[in-house]
């Protein structure tokens, strides 16, 4: 059966869910985007450059996910799709998101690692219901203070990209368990840290850091800090030393 009579049967039969992943595409038929019903697509490891306007037209999709491609930029039609849930994007070079991101309200998931991100639009702080966001292995120099606003947020990894600061809003993700942040250029960590009521996990391996703040120990659920690879030229603080359960890898 060939691709455009998988999406012939695929509009036929009202399908909820479709699987064009590994079929070596370039270039996606207008066909596939009268599927009016689709609520999962998958196009992973094939050879798409970019998603067209009409990705838009999918206003059902819940999951959406374009990993292992070469995609080089998004089209601001992809904030159309306000019901998306479930965001995989993983392994392209993608320098960029479109601001329209900041419209997908619904989104829980979402995975933009390996890619080549310069920066994120502040659009982000939208992303409310968001539980777990993998950016790790780009090329980040900065992340928005509004990524304070994503109160859902439990995973946040940023770990190997370019970061020589870190917001300070990030210590209003209450309900924030495991963070990563190793291989960057980080000189400090803010002390607003010490505001993470459920942390469990802080990876900070591969930094510029000489101490860590003080306010770590009030983190009550915290069990263990990574450092290894930092300069600490004036060492971990006694308090976090002390600080009963925590176990700190250096």
């Amino acid at each position: 059966m060939n691709l455009l009579d998988i999406i012939n049967k695929a509009k036929a039969e009202n399908a909820k869910t479709l699987d064009l992943s590994q079929q070596g595409l370039r270039l996606l038929p207008r066909e596939l985007f009268e599927i009016q019903s689709l609520e999962e697509l998958n196009l992973d490891r094939n050879k798409l450059v970019e998603l067209p306007d009409d990705i838009g037209l999918l206003k059902n999709l819940k999951s959406l996910s374009v990993s292992e491609n070469d995609l080089m930029e998004l089209p601001e039609t992809l904030g159309n799709l306000d019901k998306l849930e479930h965001l995989y994007l993983g392994y392209n070079s993608l320098s960029e998101l479109p601001s329209t991101v900041g419209n997908l309200k619904n989104l829980h998931t979402v995975n933009i690692a390996k890619n080549q991100l310069l920066d994120l639009p502040v659009e982000i702080g939208a992303w409310t219901k968001v539980v777990k966001l993998s950016l790790h292995d780009n090329m980040l120099t900065e992340i928005p203070a509004s990524i304070g606003k994503m109160k859902s947020l439990v995973k946040l990894y940023l770990d190997n990209n370019d970061l020589t600061a870190i917001p300070e809003t990030l210590g209003n993700l209450s309900n924030l368990e495991i963070l990563m942040i190793s291989g960057n250029h980080l000189g400090a960590i803010p002390a607003e840290f010490g505001n993470l009521g459920k942390l469990r996990e802080l990876v900070l391996d591969a930094n510029q850091l000489e101490t860590l703040p003080e306010s770590l120990a009030d983190c009550a659920k915290l069990e263990t800090i990574s450092i290894n690879e930092n300069p600490m030229e004036d060492g971990v603080p006694r308090i976090l030393l002390e600080k009963k359960g925590l176990k700190i890898d250096q």
